[in-house]
C-alpha cells in the first residue's frame, strides 16, 4: 500500500513538472520565435518606408473630433536610422536623474527617450542600458503623452504636433524642474511644470489661464502608446500588456493577444486609479489627476501603424474669461522595484499601484515569501544564500509536521513484517485485509497518508519561489557564487561539453542541463534509496529513472530554483535519516546503493 501511495505521488509530481516545462519554458520558446520572425517582418516593413522617406501614420493626420482623443500617431515625417538620429531630429530637453537618462521631446512635450541607468541588458556591467522609451519613429517607438482636446472656441490646444517654448533651465533634474508655455490664437495660455524624482516618477502640472472674453471648455487626456511588443509576451505565469485599475471595476489586464482581438475597450468612469503598459520587469502608467472624472480606455489600432494604447480623457475642464485651471498628472516610467512600487502606492496614494507586479493568485504565499528572501538578502548580501537560508526557516516551520510524517514512515517500515502477514492471512478477502490494515495502523499509530505530506509541502514553495524568480526585478542578474551569474536565468554550463571543460558549445536541439541540475539529480536520487525498493518491477523502473528525467527538465528552470531543490533535497534527506535512526527504522540507503554494484543471479540460479 505505501508502495503504491509513493508510486502515484512520484507520478503526479511528475506530470506536475512535465507541466510546467511545456507551460514556462517550451511554449514561451515557440511564441519568442513567432515573435522574432513578426518583429523581423516589421522591421522589413519599416526600412521600405524609411526609404521612401515617410511615417506611416504621421503626415496627413486628420484633427482629432472635438472630445476625442488623437489616436492616431502625429508627429512630424521623419528618415530614420538609428536611435541616435530619431532623437536628434527635434528639439529637446535632457533629463538626468540618479535612475535615470534620456529627453523630452519639445514636439507634443512626449516621454519618449528613456534609459535606466542601473539596469544592462545582459549580465555584463558593460552591456547597453535598458532602452525603456523610445521615439515614435523607430520600429519600436513608445512613449507617453499628456495634452489636451478643444473645440471651435478653445482654438489650437496642446497635443501631439504641438511645438513647446522652454523657460529657463533646459535640463531635467529631481532639484530642477522644467517650464513649458504655449500660447494660442483664442487667448489661452498653457504652462506645463515637469518634475521628477531620484526614481521613476514624473509630475506633470499644466496651468490654462483664459485671456480671452469668453468662457471656454477642454479635455485633459494622457495616452502610453507602444509599437511592439515583447519578444516574450503574456505566459501563463505573468501578465504582460495592457493594464490599470481604475473606477469600480478595480484591476484591469489585457494582454497583447486579447486586445489585439478586442480592439478597443472602455470601463466606467473613474475618479482616481492608474493605467498604462506593463512588461515583466519595466512598466509605463499615468495616474490622472483627481479633480475630474475620467474615462480610461484599452485599444490596439491599425490605422497607419499598429500600435497598443492605454489612455484616459477627463470630463469637460470648464474655465471662465480671465480664470486659470490647473491639472495635475504624474507619469511613472521605471522598473518594477518592489520597495519603490508601495512607497508610491502608500506616499502618494494611489489606488492598489502593487498590483503593477503580478505576485498572482497566490499573492498570500508569494509576497511573504519575496519579503523573506529580500530580507535575508539584506543580512547575507547575496540571493543565492538567502535562498538557502529561506529553505532552513521554511523546514523549521513545517519541521514539526515533517517529523511526524518522517516518524509515521519509519514506523510502517518496522510494521512491514506484520503487514506483510494481514496480506498472506486474507489474500482471498480484500475487505477483512482492508480492515486489518486500518487496525495495525490504529493500534502502532500510524498514519498512512503520512508519506504525503513532505511532498505536498514542497509544492506551494515552489510554485512561490518560482514566481518570485520570474517576476521580481530583484532577482534579475542577482549572482549566486562560480558561474552562477544570474540565478533567475537557467545554469549557463551544460554536461554536454563537461560544463565548460571542452572548447565547444553544445547544439541548441540538446536539452539544457547544468551542474546543479545534476547535483539537484543526485540529491533526489539519494534521497528516493532512503526506502526500500518497490517490489513491483514498472515501480522500480519509475523510481530509478525519475532523478533522471528531473534532472534533464528542471535544467531548463532558473538557477536559483534549482539549487532551492537540491538543498532542500539534502536537507530532508538528513532530517529523514536522523529521524528513521531515532525510530530505530532501517535506513535503505546503503543496502540499496550496494545492491546497484552487487551482481545478480542469473535465471538459472
Amino acid at each position: 500500500m505505501e508502495n503504491n501511495r509513493n508510486f502515484f505521488i512520484t507520478i503526479a509530481l511528475s506530470v506536475l513538472i512535465l507541466t510546467l516545462w511545456q507551460v514556462f519554458y517550451m511554449n514561451p520558446k515557440m511564441e519568442q520565435q513567432r515573435e522574432q520572425a513578426r518583429i523581423e517582418q516589421q522591421r522589413v516593413e519599416a526600412q521600405k518606408n524609411e526609404a521612401q522617406g515617410t511615417n506611416p501614420g504621421a503626415a496627413g493626420t486628420p484633427a482629432p473630433a472635438p472630445g476625442a482623443i488623437p489616436t492616431a500617431p502625429g508627429g512630424e515625417t521623419v528618415t530614420v536610422e538609428s536611435r541616435d538620429q530619431a532623437v536628434a531630429a527635434t528639439k529637446r530637453i535632457k533629463i538626468d536623474t540618479p535612475s535615470l537618462e534620456g529627453s523630452i521631446n519639445l514636439t507634443g512635450a512626449r516621454l519618449d527617450d528613456l534609459k535606466l541607468k542601473h539596469y544592462t541588458e545582459t549580465v555584463d556591467k558593460n552591456s547597453p542600458e535598458i532602452q525603456l522609451l523610445n521615439p515614435q519613429a523607430l520600429p519600436t517607438g513608445y512613449f507617453a503623452e499628456i495634452g489636451f482636446v478643444g473645440t471651435d472656441k478653445t482654438g489650437a490646444v496642446p497635443s501631439s504636433d504641438t511645438v513647446w517654448s522652454v523657460e529657463g533651465n533646459p535640463t531635467l533634474t529631481p532639484s530642477t524642474p522644467v517650464t513649458l508655455t504655449y500660447t494660442n490664437d483664442k487667448g489661452l495660455t498653457f504652462k506645463r511644470t515637469i518634475s521628477v524624482d531620484n526614481d521613476y516618477m514624473f509630475t506633470v502640472s499644466d496651468t490654462v489661464q483664459n485671456s480671452g472674453s469668453a468662457a471656454v471648455s477642454l479635455f485633459n487626456y494622457g495616452r502610453v502608446t507602444r509599437y511592439d511588443k515583447p519578444a516574450v509576451a503574456s505566459t501563463y505565469v505573468l501578465h504582460e500588456g495592457l493594464i490599470g485599475v481604475t473606477g469600480t471595476e478595480g484591476l484591469t489586464e489585457y494582454k497583447y493577444a486579447a486586445i489585439e482581438k478586442d480592439k478597443e475597450v472602455k470601463p466606467g468612469k473613474s475618479t482616481d486609479g492608474w493605467l498604462g503598459i506593463t512588461d515583466k520587469y519595466w512598466a509605463v502608467t499615468m495616474v490622472p489627476t483627481e479633480k475630474q472624472p475620467f474615462q480610461p480606455r484599452y485599444g490596439y489600432f491599425e490605422d497607419g501603424r499598429h500600435r497598443y494604447q492605454s489612455d484616459f480623457l477627463t470630463d469637460p475642464i470648464n474655465i471662465e474669461a480671465g480664470q486659470s485651471a490647473t491639472i495635475e498628472t504624474e507619469v511613472f516610467a521605471g522598473a518594477k522595484e518592489v520597495a519603490k512600487i508601495n512607497a508610491y502606492e502608500a506616499d502618494r496614494h494611489i489606488r492598489q499601484f502593487n498590483l503593477l507586479i503580478d505576485w498572482g493568485w497566490f499573492y498570500f504565499i508569494t509576497k511573504p515569501m519575496f519579503w523573506l528572501i529580500d530580507t535575508l538578502y539584506k543580512f547575507f548580501g547575496n540571493f543565492g544564500l538567502a535562498i538557502l537560508a529561506t529553505t532552513v526557516i521554511v523546514k523549521a516551520i513545517f519541521f514539526p509536521l515533517a517529523n511526524k510524517s518522517y516518524a509515521s514512515m519509519a514506523n510502517m517500515k518496522k510494521v512491514q513484517p506484520k503487514m506483510l502477514e494481514i496480506r498472506e492471512k486474507y489474500a482471498d478477502d480484500k475487505m477483512k485485509q482492508q480492515q486489518a490494515m486500518m487496525e495495525l495502523y490504529k493500534t502502532e499509530k500510524i498514519n498512512p497518508l503520512a508519506g504525503c505530506w513532505p511532498v505536498a509541502l514542497q509544492i506551494p514553495v515552489f510554485f512561490s519561489l518560482y514566481k518570485v524568480l520570474y517576476i521580481t526585478i530583484e532577482m534579475r542578474h542577482a549572482p549566486f557564487f562560480g558561474w552562477i551569474h544570474d540565478l533567475a536565468a537557467p545554469d549557463p554550463t551544460s554536461v554536454f561539453n563537461l560544463f565548460g571543460l571542452l572548447p565547444f558549445a553544445p547544439p541548441a536541439f540538446l536539452p539544457h542541463m547544468g551542474a546543479w541540475a545534476v547535483v539537484m539529480g543526485i540529491t533526489m536520487f539519494l534521497q528516493m534509496r532512503m526506502n526500500p525498493t518497490p517490489p513491483d518491477p514498472t515501480q522500480a523502473a519509475v523510481f530509478t529513472w525519475m532523478p533522471v528525467l528531473f534532472t534533464f527538465m528542471m535544467g531548463s528552470f532558473p538557477a536559483g530554483l534549482v539549487i532551492y531543490w537540491a538543498w532542500n533535497n539534502l536537507l530532508s534527506i538528513l532530517q529523514q535519516g536522523v529521524i528513521m535512526k531515532r525510530q530505530g527504522a532501517k535506513i535503505e540507503l546503503w543496502d540499496n546503493l550496494a545492491a546497484m554494484f552487487r551482481k545478480k543471479p542469473s535465471p538459472a540460479e
